[in-house]
């Protein structure tokens, strides 16, 4: 490893939960020589949807899932060929 990298480091807030029977990995991190938390959720087949923009905080990545989730469902996170769009995307 390049000691040049930055690490990734790892939100307090990245787990699994799992809604309705169906498992998703909800994994929140960012890069520490910069700002900026990176919200990516991982269904339970692979698939990974990553939001395009950056969260302030993990706090506000993590209340975007919630809110993702309570308004629409598994739907958002099923291997489906869905594409997030940008309006979700926004924080």
């Amino acid at each position: 490893m390049n000691d040049d990298e930055p690490n990734l480091i790892t939100s307090r807030l990245s787990r699994t939960v799992v809604w309705n029977g169906y498992r998703l990995q909800l994994e929140i991190y960012r890069l520490d020589d910069r700002p900026g938390w990176t919200l990516e959720v991982v269904n339970q087949v692979g698939t990974s949807i990553v939001w395009d923009d950056l969260f302030n905080s993990d706090e506000a990545a993590e209340a975007t899932f919630r809110e993702t989730l309570k308004t629409e469902g598994l739907a958002a996170f099923r291997d489906e060929g869905n594409v997030v769009p940008t309006s979700r995307m926004m924080h």
